[in-house]
Order: C-alpha cells, then structure tokens, then sequence
C-alpha cells in the first residue's frame, strides 16, 4: 500500500502546533504496519538548516497555475526511515514565517498543484492513496478531478482529507478562482467553492475527497451542527457517511518519561522522578519548592479556543487557593498582558513564560501536577495525552477530544484519569480546580490511583494508524 502524505508542516523540519505533530509521527506509524508512507511539504526557508544542507535534489518542472508557470524543485530527504519530498520555491517559500503572509492563497495553491505534478517525478512509486491535510491541501482533490482525471498515474488515486482544526480554512477573495486557481465561474456557486462571497479552500476538500477524516470521534460529531461546524455544517451533514473521527496519538519516543533528556529526572532513574521534577520546575521558575503544594500548569497558544477568557475571569479565586501556576504559552496580546499582570502581582505563587520552549514545555508536563485546558472546542489536544503520560492529572472542558481522552474521576469507584465540566462557564471550570485541589491535598491514595491510571492510557499512535489503514483498504 503506497500512500502520499501531502501536509503544510511535520516535526523536526516546521511545527507550529498539531498538525506539525501529526506529520512527524503518524507516517512511522502507518509504516510500521506496513504501509510505504511518503511525506510532501514545502520547503520553507525556516527549517533548520541542519536539514536543508542534506536534502537531496531530484529534478525540477514548471507548475501551472492559471496564466502562471511556475518554477518547482522537488528534493529528498529520509528522516526515520520516512521519505520527505519538498517543494521548492523560493518565491512562495523563502518568508520569514509560515503562515499568515498577504499571498496565501497562491502560497498553498501553487503547493497543492506542485504536489500532484510531482506525483510522476517520484522514483519508481505510484501512489494508491493521496492524504491531503487542512485547508493548506484542501484543494488537491478538487484540482486531481478538474486537470488529471485522463492521465494514467491518477486513474486509481484516491483521496483522503483530513480536518485538523474546521475554525482555520483559507477564505480569500472570489478573484482568487480564476486569476490564482485557474478555474471557471461555474465553481463560484454555493455547491462548489464559493462562501459568503468569497472562495474557501477547506471547502474543496470536503466537497472532492473521496473519504474525509478529522481527529477525535467527538469533534466529527460535533462539527456537523452549527456551533461547532464553522457554518460547513451543511456540507458536513450531506457527507457524513464519508466523515470518519480517528483520535490522533502522540510519539511515545518524544514524549517517553522513562528517557525523556529534557527533564531533569528521568522517571525510570527514581521511584520519586516525579515528584523531584516537581522541585526542579518550582526552583527553576523561582517559586517556592514545596511538593505537597499543588503546582498548576498550562502549556498553551494564548487564544480563546483555549478558554483563556475563562481562566483570566477566575484567575484570582484559583490564586486564593494555596496552589502555584506556571503557564507557557504566546497569542494574543489581550491574553499576554492579563497573564503577565497576574504574574507581576502574584510573584511568588504564579508565573507567565510568554514565548514558546519545547524543553521547557517537557519539564512542565513532568513537574506539574494539574493541567488546564478549559477550551471552547478542541478537535483532538495532544496536551492533555501528554500530561497524562507523565502522570499530570488533566482539567478539561467535555469537548471534541478532550471528551474522548479524559474519564472523569470518579471517587466511589476508582475510574477515571482526569476532572472536567461541561457548560463552558467561568465557574464551572473553578469548581473542577477547586474539587482536583481539594483531592490532592485531602486524599493521597485517590490521587496516587488517578495518576496510575493515567499513566496507563495508550495514546501512542498504533490503534490510529490500523483505523487510517482500514480506511485506505477500504478506498482502494
């Protein structure tokens, strides 16, 4: 089984959240069981050049795109015995950072028109499958039916798209059809790609894929009614005999407490690991070290997805408590300028690292005892499988997969890895902390029995990977 990953971003070359994650770790996966996965990104100019130096040129072409011809270097690389191809053009990919530029939309629809080109310049493989991620790809199937259709190589291809995150779906202006894509008028119409006026690439993708995906059961239920369908709900609906939620995983190597060379005990080393990562983190941030304190945490982009509305309103009542907060995280500047004054008035029991530190991020994950996540919607989190893997008890709001990951506790009968709430409701998320609170101080056995049981869940990407598999069985 031959299957192209085409992606926006896959750990180590660029990650900016999950999808970066997932193209890092769910191809191994899918190999591992005997698929032959390759991975095809653009070549942007911040990844680091440890990488670009050894990738291996393979040949160039000129890729169409409406009156355009451009150019495209297609190069090599094999990172964890998966091949990564990349698109190589200076002109759309030499930026300073790799979303948010004012050519978007011809950034990304010259890469999802340069990876089907390259499809018949990869050495002896024929693909069976054609995995398209978020809006960035949303455009192939579309493009793979309108201009290869008759060529041989795509006869038989299949497409899969996956929704990583609905609310992200690239909507530009309606000129960008004809003078960007290179389609007709009879694609702006509210059946095909036109919304609200204007043109929406995430919606190609839902419309032409032959099978669609998103990244927990809970948020492909969910996105099919208008509070969380991002107002595709409609389209959702008509297609959800094709719509399929698969619960992304993590990559137990990375995030392995055992080895882990980023924190500062490694738990295989010391019965007492965590609890001395807990000391390191309160001494490194200049709290105070106390073990039997809980030591709250967040490792977060600052946006209000992640119900930071909801903590900054009862952020003063948790610091009532005798607890201590560290949160990480960068966003919106409303955010960081909340958190930074609570953390130059609450100096010694609250602090605010505004940026992003991967080693950081781990000794978080290792030395905290709680995390929040209060989020408005979630389509999958990893933060949460990752807390649970070092034994950090995660507080959730009941959405998307958060809802499929954390079972709350349940103090009669001993179940459950975590606390959540339902109503996305300042108070309620209070109430969910000062219950956790009250169990870590009160009860050691119950929280010694939750963080077992956390650290029990499997969240490695095995069982993923066999349902992705299923599902390229079952198109080809």
């Amino acid at each position: 089984m031959k299957i192209v990953f085409a992606i926006a971003e896959a750990d180590p070359f660029v990650k900016t959240g999950g999808l970066g994650e997932v193209g890092g770790s769910l191809p191994g996966a899918l190999q591992r069981q005997g698929a032959d996965v390759r991975v095809i990104m653009p070549k942007y100019s911040v990844i680091p050049a440890e990488f670009r130096k050894k990738f291996y040129y393979i040949n160039h072409f000129h890729v169409p795109l409406a009156w355009r011809r451009q150019y495209c270097g297609l190069e090599e690389f094999t990172y964890n015995g998966i091949r990564y191809y990349f698109i190589d053009n200076e002109y759309y990919f030499t930026r300073s950072r790799v979303y948010g530029e004012y050519d978007e939309a011809e950034q990304y629809a010259f890469f999802s028109r340069a990876v089907l080109e390259s499809l018949t310049h990869l050495p002896e493989f024929k693909p069976d499958i054609l995995h398209c991620h978020d809006w960035h790809t949303g455009l192939i199937p579309l493009l793979k039916s309108e201009f290869y259709a008759k060529e041989p190589l795509y006869y038989s291809l299949k497409t899969v798209f996956t929704i990583h995150n609905l609310k992200y779906q690239g909507i530009f202006p309606k000129e960008v059809l004809t003078d960007v894509i290179g389609l007709n008028q009879r694609y702006f119409t509210e059946e095909n790609l036109e919304f609200h006026g204007r043109v929406n690439f995430m919606k190609a993708g839902l419309l032409y894929a032959d099978q669609i995906t998103t990244v927990s059961p809970t948020y492909a239920q969910e996105i099919q009614y208008s509070f969380y369908g991002e107002k595709l709900e409609g389209i959702l609906q008509k297609r959800k005999d094709s719509l399929l939620g698969i619960l992304n995983g993590i990559d137990y190597q990375v995030y392995d407490p055992d080895t882990d060379p980023l924190i500062a005990v490694p738990y295989r080393s010391s019965p007492e690991a965590k609890e001395m990562n807990k000391g390191n983190l309160q001494r490194s941030l200049g709290l105070a070290e106390q073990v039997n304190r809980p030591l709250l945490g967040m490792v977060s982009r600052l946006v209000d997805q992640k119900g930071l509305d909801l903590l900054c309103f009862i952020m003063e009542e948790i610091l009532m408590l005798d607890v201590q907060i560290v949160i990480l995280g960068t966003g919106e500047r409303q955010y960081e300028e909340k958190l930074q004054t609570f953390a130059e008035k609450y100096r010694d029991k609250f602090v605010f690292k505004n940026g992003f530190d991967d080693q950081l991020a781990h000794q978080i994950y290792a030395g905290i005892d709680i995390l929040l996540m209060p989020s408005l919607f979630e389509p999958c989190g990893i933060s949460q499988m990752i807390a649970m893997r070092y034994g950090t008890i995660p507080i959730v709001r009941e959405t998307g997969g958060l809802k499929d990951t954390v079972i709350p506790y349940n103090e009669y009968t001993g179940e459950g890895n975590g606390f959540s709430f339902a109503n996305y409701n300042a108070h309620e998320l209070l109430f969910a902390v000062q219950r956790a609170v009250e169990i870590f101080d009160s009860d050691k056995t119950a929280w010694a029995r939750l963080k077992n049981n956390a650290m029990k869940r499997d969240f490695s990407w095995e069982s993923s990977a066999s349902a992705y598999i299923n599902i390229y069985k079952s198109l080809m």
